[in-house]
């Protein structure tokens, strides 16, 4: 059992929503991560969703897009985003990291040394965001030889038979774009979201994850009763862009325990 699949299991039986801050690797400095992972974590992040930076992160928003183009500032690369996971285990051997990030860094590498690397890395899920299920299945499989979960995006344009070719592949939960376009583009409309949620539920017993509009703590509440998980990224990232080093862990911490108190 993975450790994704094992804190949703323990939060169910808290009946407990799961908490997932984005924030890229290397934003606003390489030195900082670490240090922000942990705070997240003490202040009330079930999961860390870390993005690698990407020069084309075409899935995401000017905010995510600006945060890539710091941590490029700082030449962070994919080997800096293992170093960074793996110091974080010496710390945390619990909460589990979900790598996010486009299909080119794993093509320049290969993807059974990508796979390898991660394994070592103590990574426990990744999202590719530009692999179509219908092309992935064999780097799918060797994520599952390692016992990392594929995290696959639905959207609400997802149609019934991808939505089950993803369900095919998938593992450790689904992540579901409450919204049409990029990260943070717009706000969620909760009804159709709750709606499209449903369908799959009827589909599925993974669990499932909502993000891409989680704007604020109200946001995070509704979402939290219609989903499995919340997943707060732009916002995150915002946060951070905002700060300086003597107050960014400070105020990622105070967002933090904000999304929290609602999710609860």
């Amino acid at each position: 059992m993975s450790r994704i699949t094992n804190t949703f299991i323990k939060l169910k039986e808290k009946n407990k929503k799961a908490l997932i801050p984005y924030i890229t690797a290397g934003d606003p400095h390489p030195d900082l991560t670490l240090s922000m992972m942990h705070a997240l974590v003490d202040s009330g992040a079930d999961m860390i969703e870390l993005g690698i930076p990407f020069s084309d992160p075409m899935a995401d928003g000017p905010t995510i897009q600006r945060a890539s183009e710091r941590a490029l500032a700082h030449h962070v690369g994919l080997s800096h985003v293992f170093k960074m996971v793996k110091a974080f285990r010496e710390k945390d051997t619990q909460t589990p990291i979900i790598l996010m990030g486009y299909a080119n860094p794993i093509e320049a590498i290969g993807a059974e040394a990508f796979v390898e690397r991660a394994k070592t890395a103590d990574v426990d899920g990744i999202i590719t965001v530009d692999y179509p299920p219908e092309e992935c299945m064999q780097f799918t499989k060797l994520l599952k030889e390692k016992n990392i979960d594929s995290i696959f995006l639905l959207s609400p344009t997802s149609e019934l038979n991808r939505v089950k070719l993803i369900i095919e592949q998938a593992s450790g939960f689904l992540y579901y774009v409450s919204l049409k376009g990029v990260t943070g583009a717009a706000n969620i409309d909760i009804e159709q979201v709750k709606s499209k949620v449903g369908m799959i539920r009827e589909l599925t017993d993974l669990p499932i994850g909502v993000g891409f509009g989680v704007r604020d703590a109200a946001t995070a509440k509704e979402v939290a009763k219609i989903s499995d998980a919340v997943v707060v990224g732009s916002r995150m990232v915002q946060e951070i862009e905002n700060s300086n080093q003597e107050n960014l862990i400070q105020n990622i911490s105070k967002l933090m325990q904000e999304l929290r108190e609602a999710v609860n």
